[in-house]
């Protein structure tokens, strides 16, 4: 076949297609780091599967780059290229529940909080991230770390099928039942294997949760480390929370003289009985004074956008992170000596609990192969003025080599940098060589490489 015309192209899409001079053209092509300056050639915002179809039959003829864009929220910036074509599905959002099944697809634009308020109108939820601004489909496919993951699995252990579009332009469904290969490796490889158009879940009955986030003295910090390692270790499923490093911003329950001052926070999400929450609790306000909290009955939609104001588009994004099996009191030690110096009331460090119904599933069930370890720790760095990148990537990098060597191997790949690519076979472990054979069967060419790419 040669080459494709923009004009066939736009002929073949409902949507927007969108080029360099067009009046959308600069708003399109920006994206959520703004360390990302790029110009693609074409932007398609397609309605339909099929105008993705014709985006992939476009790049793949053409010879281009193509990246995909969901949520947006891609710190590495592989939702935009130079001279290639950007898929944005922005205007694909929609989100159907069926309450009787307990079940929700959702579009491949959606974001966690399209996918929570459907589904909390009828009691229900699935694990899915922190922000409510992140894009469903990307956190999926890296594995899906959320408030409540011990309980119910990652993202991916909720995942029941999903619709894609291959590299050879085919729409295919994978499930256990069709494509289960392709499937296999949809859960926690990422975007190698196909442009995912939508996605279905389980749902379980969680409405309200009880929690929110507490702020500790930064010299209570030690203590607050080494409780959550002894208590997460056997604490009930229904319980997610995590600490995190966190300059006070000005928030009507924090003390406005300590606006601005860094503290050890600790945010919690109890997704048991509501009366229990309070009991929950306890062990940790035993452990030190609370400066300041917001913590009781929430709706779980408002946990999971409680910090969405702190991320906005268009910061800085540098980040790191690791897999950790034991928080060790050396670790601690170097989270004790790196933490208090966030530079930034965006900037943070979190460390996330992937134990309880993680562990359930086996390390070779699903691409995600960190089934023994207890912790994802990311070292998030986001600022405001690029004029602090090369002191800010600095803290990043210093907290990330202290720490690293008390880690495992390999991290989570929706926290991975774009200059962690070395890192792919370790992110891996035993699943590397069949997540290749996969690669070579639906992505032989490698048309979906701008990501943590799986070289076929």
């Amino acid at each position: 076949m040669g080459k494709l015309t923009v004009e066939q192209l736009r002929a073949g899409v409902q949507g927007d297609v969108i080029e360099a001079g067009d009046a959308a053209y600069e708003e399109a092509r920006r994206v959520y780091n703004a360390m990302i300056d790029r110009r693609p050639a074409v932007i398609v915002r397609p309605v339909r599967t099929e105008d993705v179809v014709a985006a992939v039959n476009h790049a793949r003829e053409n010879g281009l780059d193509l990246s995909i864009r969901g949520g947006g929220h891609s710190v590495p910036g592989f939702g935009t290229n130079d001279g290639g074509v950007v898929i944005d599905f922005s205007r694909m959002l929609a989100v159907a529940v069926d309450p009787a099944k307990r079940t929700a697809r959702a579009d491949g634009g959606a974001t966690w909080g399209d996918l929570n308020d459907a589904a909390h109108e009828h009691g229900l939820a699935t694990t899915g991230g922190i922000i409510s601004t992140t894009g469903v489909a990307g956190l999926t496919l890296g594995g899906g770390i959320g408030y409540l993951a011990r309980g119910f699995g990652l993202s991916v252990d909720n995942l029941l099928s999903a619709e894609v579009v291959t590299a050879d332009g085919k729409t295919l469904t994978a499930s256990a039942k069709e494509h289960d290969d392709l499937f296999w490796a949809l859960r926690g490889g990422g975007g190698n294997f196909g442009v995912v158009t939508a996605l279905e879940f389980r749902l379980h009955p969680v409405k309200d949760i009880y929690g929110g986030p507490m702020f500790f003295e930064v010299e209570d910090a030690g203590k607050i480390l080494r409780f959550y390692r002894e208590f997460i270790a056997d604490a009930p499923e229904a319980f997610g929370g995590f600490p995190a490093w966190q300059i006070a911003p000005p928030l009507p329950f924090i003390p406005e003289e300590r606006h601005g001052d860094t503290f050890m926070a600790f945010v919690s999400c109890w997704a048991g009985p509501l009366d229990e929450g309070e009991k929950m609790l306890k062990p940790l306000r035993d452990v030190a004074p609370v400066v300041a909290e917001m913590v009781g009955p929430m709706p779980y939609p408002a946990i999971n956008s409680a910090f969405d104001a702190l991320v906005p588009a268009g910061l800085q994004h540098y980040w790191k992170a690791n897999f950790v099996k034991e928080l060790t009191d050396e670790a601690i030690d170097a989270h004790l000596e790196h933490g208090p110096k966030v530079p930034f009331v965006s900037s943070t460090v979190h460390i996330y609990p992937i134990n309880g119904a993680v562990h359930d599933v086996a390390p070779d069930a699903t691409a995600f192969a960190y089934r023994d370890a207890n912790f994802a720790t990311v070292i998030a760095g986001m600022w405001a003025d690029p004029a602090d990148n090369k002191a800010n990537t600095a803290w990043v990098r210093d907290y990330y080599d202290a720490t690293a060597p008390l880690s495992e191997e390999g991290g989570y790949i929706n926290f991975m940098g774009v200059d962690d690519q070395e890192r792919i076979k370790a992110n891996y472990r035993g699943n590397y060589a069949r997540l290749v054979e996969v690669k070579r069967q639906y992505d032989p060419d490698n048309l979906l490489h701008l990501n943590q790419n799986i070289k076929p």
